[in-house]
């Protein structure tokens, strides 16, 4: 993998200009359709998601107040770990995306929603919603792309560091939620560039402290005090929720952004970026994950992640109904349209971070001057 614009068999290049821009209004066209059809039975269903969420919380925390015994640890574990990847996922992750800020509900709206994350929702919100959705899988640009720790490119230069970043990304799943915490923070950058007295950092950081602080009273303080004789038990069984939660969530994530077939791109390909060429990058910048219902609810949606990253204000419940157009595009076109099964999409994006820890092959790398998004010679 290396940027598309230093590629020997650029999967744009039988693109016009023209083309593009025509894809955008198509694009566009199908955003249209979704806006003025969406109402009451996305209100029912955002609604039905969050109180089947709270149900289950509340029910598996009350069976681990008993989770001494092991039939209580384990119902009460499963249905805690649901809960909480429910609440990142389905809700909390697309209600700050503004997805049902059309209901004018203020219990259900982006500037009001707190979710069961370390992360402070206003932190989280420019980080991932203004940077990372703007710069999509621009190198140098979007930080989401491996976090700051991790090389994600033939085309970044190899470091003896990057040896170790499989261990780095296991760690990060294993711990996510602080992982995300520390990047809305920028404390890569700040440690780097030795700002830790910076006070728009240190406010930062301070909001995170209370945000960790709320969360670890919660999990691993009152519920388990609560719980009297079984303290020990539902303490473990937080944890082990918390770290489910933690190693789906960024499963998700990596299968959204590494597999292979998905593209990176330089930055000087986004100068004067055209609404058709930002359509283009979010629908090669991405892959989806196939697989029933229930997987697509428990990723949040986001198992259609090129339908979300084309439009990630729309409802998520209508990711599935729009896929079958968004991919009829791609076909039309001549693109190719990421897809597999959660397995597959897991060891390939697995494989790429193991892959580029190591230095690059001679015989791998083609090089190709670089050039714009738009292909060669286009208008």
């Amino acid at each position: 993998m290396t940027v598309i614009q230093k590629k020997a068999d650029n999967p744009i290049a039988h693109l016009s200009a023209e083309d593009i821009e025509i894809i955008g209004k198509e694009l566009d066209a199908i955003r249209d359709r979704v806006i003025a059809d969406r109402g009451e039975r996305d209100a029912r269903y955002i609604r039905k998601v969050i109180k089947t969420q709270r149900t289950l919380e509340i029910s598996s925390r009350a069976v681990l107040l008993f989770s001494l015994f092991p039939p209580a640890w384990i119902v009460g574990t499963a249905g805690l770990t649901v809960a909480k990847i429910l609440d990142n996922m389905e809700i909390g992750h697309n209600v700050l995306h503004g997805q049902w800020d059309w209901m004018r509900d203020p219990k259900i709206h982006s500037t009001t929603w707190d979710w069961d994350h370390v992360s402070p929702a206003d932190q989280w919100k420019q980080s991932h919603n203004e940077l990372h959705h703007r710069y999509t899988n621009v190198v140098g640009k979007d930080n989401d792309l491996g976090y700051g720790i991790m090389r994600v490119d033939e085309d970044q230069p190899w470091h003896p560091m990057h040896l170790g970043q499989p261990v780095w990304n296991l760690l990060n799943a294993a711990f996510f939620e602080y992982g995300i915490a520390a990047y809305d923070m920028e404390l890569g950058d700040h440690l780097k560039q030795k700002r830790l007295k910076d006070p728009k950092f240190r406010a930062k950081a301070k909001a995170v402290g209370r945000k960790i602080r709320k969360q670890v009273l919660k999990d691993y303080v009152v519920h388990p005090l609560l719980s009297g004789p079984s303290f020990l038990s539902t303490l473990a069984a937080t944890f082990t929720a918390n770290l489910i939660r933690n190693v789906w969530s960024h499963s998700v994530i990596m299968c959204g952004h590494f597999p292979s077939g998905v593209e990176t791109f330089e930055k000087t390909s986004i100068e004067g970026e055209t609404r058709g060429e930002w359509y283009l990058r979010q629908m090669l910048g991405s892959a989806n994950i196939s697989g029933p219902r229930l997987l697509h609810i428990m990723t949040g949606n986001l198992s259609f992640q090129i339908e979300h990253h084309l439009f990630p204000d729309l409802p998520s419940n209508r990711y599935q109904e729009i896929a079958p157009q968004v991919r009829a595009l791609f076909d039309r076109y001549g693109l190719r349209y990421t897809t597999g099964p959660l397995p597959k999409q897991v060891a390939s994006a697995w494989w790429k971070v193991i892959r580029l820890s190591l230095p690059n092959r001679r015989d791998r790398r083609q090089p190709v001057a670089p050039g714009p998004l738009v292909p060669s010679g286009a208008a």
